[in-house]
């Protein structure tokens, strides 16, 4: 039986669609890389954004720092409020903290910005622990943030731990954990994308999610 749910953000949480590619496209303009449709750059919401400087658009490590800063000069102060909650989140949350789960946040997004967006939308006071990668990157890729949520709550059992994410990485991060992951299909990940990296679950909405997740307060 689960007890602990991770939730990812960008994706499973909020939509931040506008607000990453307006960001992501700020910083490739200083490499004089244009980018026409933005939404060629959906497929860089989940991953580390250095993996997708690097892999997207063969930046070198070292610019793919230097790319970083840039997405957060227009991130920092805009980019991050272009970004709105999916429908139904609320209901999770306060349906999840009724049912007696522990809610972490499990989010490959750096803490400040992490923290920041839970008070902006008013959701941080249903969260028992927020797990999210750091601004120096000491902790970036989602393996490395779901073992800091599981160090931190002291979690032994794994079959304790569901994850809930939108993309593979979510998926390639528990499994590293022995975690099972239940995917929403409504974020930015696909249904084939999900089904070939082995996620446990594929949900369509918010109320199919609760829907396996029953009430263990009692």
């Amino acid at each position: 039986m689960y007890k602990y749910i991770l939730l990812d953000l960008d994706g499973t949480l909020t939509d931040p669609g506008v607000g990453i590619t307006n960001s992501i496209a700020y910083a490739l303009e200083k490499f004089g890389i244009e980018v026409k449709d933005r939404t060629e750059l959906f497929k860089c919401i989940g991953p580390p954004l250095i993996e997708s400087f690097c892999n997207f658009y063969g930046l070198t490590e070292s610019d793919a720092r230097k790319a970083i800063e840039y997405y957060r000069e227009y991130y920092t102060d805009k980019g991050i409020y272009e970004n709105k909650l999916y429908p139904d989140i609320l209901k999770l949350l306060k349906t999840l903290k009724q049912r007696g789960y522990t809610v972490s946040l499990a989010t490959s997004k750096p803490d400040d910005f992490s923290f920041r967006i839970l008070d902006y939308f008013k959701i941080s006071e249903y969260f028992d622990f927020v797990g999210a990668a750091t601004m120096d990157e000491r902790r970036t890729y989602k393996h490395e943030v779901i073992k800091y949520v599981l160090d931190s709550l002291k979690i032994k059992d794994p079959s304790e731990v569901l994850m809930v994410g939108d993309r593979h990485h979510d998926i390639d991060g528990a499994k590293q954990y022995n975690i099972d992951c239940a995917s929403v299909t409504y974020g930015y990940g696909s249904r084939a994308e999900f089904e070939e990296a082995g996620a446990k679950y594929i949900v369509d909405t918010i109320d199919e999610l609760l829907e396996m997740l029953p009430d263990i307060s009692k």
